[in-house]
């Protein structure tokens, strides 16, 4: 197996053992807030979190509509700390609208996935259903070891080379 393949590999495997992805937003006033939701995700890559109303994520994702999700290795677990493997992706956000038959298929899949709390969150008004669709993303496994998502296949990685550090690459 060639290393572009391993790396495509381990890729498409990174984000199984995790529950919850960190969360980037940025409210109407272009200020941050990071945070973290647990959360599903569908064979298009899309990821769905299921909410409260009351938390500044939701309130960022309502008024400014993009996030920047996060997946990263556990620092017990890594061989270097400045080179965590790690994926991320910049997504365009969307609310879905309860009661629906989409709304009601993803909660189904939080609750197989996380249990009973589903069920009291379902009765709960003022939590929401969000898809974050991912734009772009960047799959990284090492010093020198980088890789864009293809924005016409999510799938797909291209390795980033030439340029060195602190030479911009997209």
């Amino acid at each position: 197996m060639s290393q572009i393949e391993q790396v495509q590999t381990e890729y498409q495997q990174f984000i199984e053992p995790f529950q919850s992805l960190i969360l980037s937003t940025a409210n109407d006033k272009g200020l941050p807030n990071a945070s973290y939701a647990p959360f599903i995700v569908d064979e298009a890559k899309n990821f769905y979190i299921y909410i409260s109303g009351l938390s500044t994520h939701t309130r960022n994702l309502s008024t400014n509509p993009v996030a920047s999700v996060l997946f990263i290795e556990d620092e017990g677990k890594s061989e270097q700390i400045f080179a965590r493997r790690r994926l991320t992706f910049e997504c365009s956000a969307s609310e879905l609208p309860r009661e629906t038959q989409q709304w009601e298929q993803i909660v189904e899949q939080f609750q197989t996935r996380f249990g009973q709390i589903i069920e009291a969150f379902r009765g709960l008004p003022d939590f929401r259903l969000f898809q974050l669709a991912p734009q772009k993303g960047r799959f990284v496994v090492g010093f020198g070891a980088a890789y864009n998502i293809r924005q016409d296949d999510l799938n797909q990685l291209v390795h980033i080379s030439g340029g060195g550090h602190g030479k911009k690459q997209e």
